[in-house]
């Protein structure tokens, strides 16, 4: 019977491709097909006959392989791709999935075991660098969605501050091409008295110490030239200087242009806007006229000004900025405060350090170098030619009281070459003597501003802006003039 077998095992062996095996009782080997052979590079004369752990110089003593055959033969049972891994000595690691069956059984005396072996070398590497290469794969990819998150973070953290830092360079920018139409009263602080020199030294005094200012002063005496000199000296320099006039903007305007808005925040409020707090976020708010601020509007800035925190008209989010503020005021604070219309704790939180500029009227020493200046200045703007001014004209203008200070002398000069005709320097404006302006000694600041810009408004026949008005005879913006008048009573008609 087994010789049947071995014949039948003989004819079929060679058209299987899987080395296979033949086992008796004992687990001697009875049969092998050439692929068997040809796999594990053994010979016939050295298998067939021998126990199967004692093949190839005992290489096939396999813990693995004993496990299937010790369990094989008393429970008779198959097993289907019984994995094994051995590393031979002559071939290298094999990674092999047995199949193993009895056959013959009873009532055949002798029963042999059928081994067919499938070498999945090639297939459990490529499978197991494939599961390795997924692996290291999926952590390389997973580094690389952590770093991507990280970045992506981190852009969108530079995105914002790109984009905040864009609005505040675009809000400073138009600001500034707001300024450069502007035309200012004098490049640089002129005089060598003592009064203006004191003002000098408090400038150096104050300029990199980073604390607020208060400038006081009458109008046209160069508050705004001040605040421009302490903020071109202190650490704040290289940012522009950002300025915001509190009696040129109506008080419902004034909330808005200086927090800023989002958009919709009001009817016409088409478009977010930073106001003058966040362009000057490092840098220096001037805020002229702040005695004209509405009492609505001061414990708002006296909140920012506390803690440096505010939140845009329309949005419930805080902004926190770092900005000096510089203020400036004709008026008498301290007499505000006791009559109601200025907050006490804001005027304290202002008068860290004040600075009161002298008028014109105290600097007679410092008219003559400042003549010289503005004719020189006006005289190439007009394309004139004024190298001549009389004695007797440059006595007069000392002479004089100055009420609208050097933005006056200014004007008084710029009509003067005008009108003058050669090289010698004509004034056509009836500037009154000393005398009669000491008699006004005895009357309030308001009384003397009032008369004064009333006689001016005369002299228009009412017109309070546009050219040849009163608004450039004095030197004043057309808000501000309407804002003194309103003030002072004064009712022009135009005739």
């Amino acid at each position: 019977m087994l010789q049947d077998f071995i014949e039948v095992f003989e004819n079929i062996q060679n058209t299987i491709r899987e080395p296979l095996l033949v086992l008796d009782s004992g687990l001697k080997i009875v049969k092998a097909n050439s692929s068997f052979y040809n796999t594990f590079k053994v010979k016939s004369d050295k298998t067939e006959g021998r126990l199967i752990y004692d093949l190839g110089n005992k290489q096939w003593d396999i813990p693995r392989l004993r496990e299937l055959l010790e369990q094989i033969l008393p429970e008779n049972k198959l097993f289907n791709d019984f994995e094994v891994e051995h590393k031979f000595e002559n071939i290298g690691l094999k990674i092999m999935h047995l199949n193993a069956r009895q056959i013959y059984r009873k009532p055949i005396q002798e029963q042999l075991i059928l081994l067919a072996i499938e070498d999945v070398t090639n297939k459990e590497y490529y499978k197991r660098n494939l599961e390795q290469m997924v692996e290291t794969r999926t952590a390389d990819l997973t580094k690389a969605k952590e770093e991507a998150e990280k970045s992506r973070h981190l852009a969108e953290t530079s995105l914002d501050e790109i984009k905040k830092l864009k609005a505040q360079l675009e809000a400073e920018r138009m600001y500034l091409q707001e300024e450069i139409k502007l035309e200012y009263n004098h490049e640089h602080i002129i005089g060598q008295s003592n009064a203006i020199n004191y003002i000098f030294y408090k400038i150096e005094q104050i300029a990199d110490i980073d604390t607020n200012v208060l400038i006081l002063g009458e109008t046209g005496t160069g508050k705004e030239l001040v605040a421009r000199a302490i903020h071109n000296m202190s650490l704040r320099k290289d940012r522009a200087l950002v300025k915001m006039n509190c009696a040129a903007l109506p008080s419902n305007l004034i909330e808005s242009e200086l927090f800023g808005h989002e958009k919709g925040a009001f009817t016409s409020a088409h478009s977010r806007r930073l106001g003058r707090f966040e362009t000057a976020d490092g840098a220096t708010l001037f805020l002229d006229e702040i005695g004209e601020l509405p009492l609505d509007m001061q414990p708002k800035l006296l909140q920012v000004m506390q803690n440096g925190e505010f939140e845009r008209l329309g949005s419930s989010k805080t902004i926190k900025v770092d900005v000096r503020i510089i203020a400036a005021t004709n008026r008498n604070l301290e007499k505000e405060v006791k009559e109601g219309r200025f907050r006490e704790d804001l005027w304290y939180r202002l008068n860290v350090f004040p600075m009161t500029l002298p008028p014109l009227r105290d600097r007679l020493d410092d008219i003559p170098l400042l003549v010289d200046f503005y004719i020189e200045k006006i005289s190439k703007r007009l394309g004139k030619s004024i190298k001549v001014i009389p004695a007797n004209v440059m006595e007069l203008l000392q002479k004089y009281q100055w009420p609208g200070n050097v933005r006056e002398l200014e004007n008084v000069l710029e009509r003067a070459v005008i009108c003058s005709s050669g090289p010698k320097l004509h004034l056509i404006d009836e500037l009154k003597d000393k005398q009669g302006i000491v008699k006004m000694k005895d009357k309030t600041l308001d009384a003397v501003e009032r008369e004064y810009i009333t006689e001016v408004l005369e002299q228009v026949h009412g017109k309070v802006s546009g050219k040849n008005s009163a608004a450039e005879i004095l030197g004043l913006n057309r808000s501000t003039l309407r804002a003194r008048m309103q003030k002072l009573n004064i009712n022009i008609k135009k005739t």
